[in-house]
């Protein structure tokens, strides 16, 4: 069983897709209330891991608690509840275009029908309001949206049910450095007002230690660094620092395709 403030443990998360072995062996706790930033390169297997917690990626061997319950083997009525309670921001905001704004919002709660239409649009509006956005947005279509005010959107809909632990994948991906410091501020805010447990993964380093407790480094498959996020660009780990300060020359080579 984890330790009580512990709401997420992996030990020993393996995954390989044929011969290319994506996570090999990852250990990682994250306490309760924390942020914990994933940084690593493309191809480091940070997505896959967001998804082995999440269920949608089945790993080879290994343990993945969500408070001392083990999801992976927990009999399957108990793996949705514990699957239930993590809200998710996606990448490229994952809005369904056929919904207007309220009800991608909305999408979760009406979909495990919690509310009424009624409630589900009130609620939309609320927690529209809390990123900064107007309930009249609740009306429009995603794709009258900027990049941003999707971004928004997306986190509206994973905070909609207050959910106890969440994940950000890429968040400010696409974003100016600006509204990437606007969506930061917000996800900080979200998180510490309702206390939740959260895990970014994410190239962007201003990105990473403003929303993070602490950070992680993934390479080849396997962490390489845990500290605090706030000591990233000074990690004193040559892997991390080339890839903090994003050096060319270093342990870590660019591999070319045959």
């Amino acid at each position: 069983m984890s330790a009580p403030n512990v709401t997420i443990r992996l030990r020993g998360v393996s995954k390989a897709f044929g011969d290319k072995k994506v996570l090999d062996g990852v250990d990682l706790d994250v306490a309760a209330g924390t942020s914990m930033v994933v940084i690593g390169g493309s191809g480091s297997g940070k997505s896959v891991l967001l998804k082995c917690i999440l269920g949608l990626i089945e790993p080879d061997a290994g343990t993945i608690e969500i408070d001392g319950v083990d999801v992976l083997t927990a009999p399957r009525e108990q793996q949705a509840e514990l699957r239930s309670r993590i809200g998710m921001l996606f990448q490229n905001g994952a809005l369904f275009d056929s919904l207007p704004v309220w009800e991608n919002v909305a999408f979760g709660l009406l979909a495990q029908k919690k509310c009424s239409r009624a409630e589900a649009k009130a609620r939309a509006a609320e927690v529209l309001a809390q990123v900064g956005l107007a309930a009249s947005v609740g009306e429009m279509s995603p794709s009258e949206l900027s990049g941003g005010m999707q971004k928004r959107v997306g986190l509206a809909r994973a905070i909609a049910s207050q959910p106890e632990i969440m994940f950000f994948d890429e968040p400010t991906t696409g974003l100016d450095p600006i509204m990437g410091a606007v969506i930061d501020g917000l996800i900080v805010d979200c998180v510490k007002r309702m206390g939740s447990t959260a895990i970014a993964i994410t190239h962007d380093m201003a990105s990473a230690t403003r929303i993070g407790d602490r950070a992680t480094m993934l390479y080849k498959g396997r962490i390489v660094w845990e500290g605090l996020a706030s000591s990233l660009l000074e990690s004193g780990n040559e892997l991390v620092d080339q890839f903090t300060h994003g050096r060319r020359e270093g342990p870590i080579q660019m591999e070319l395709r045959k």
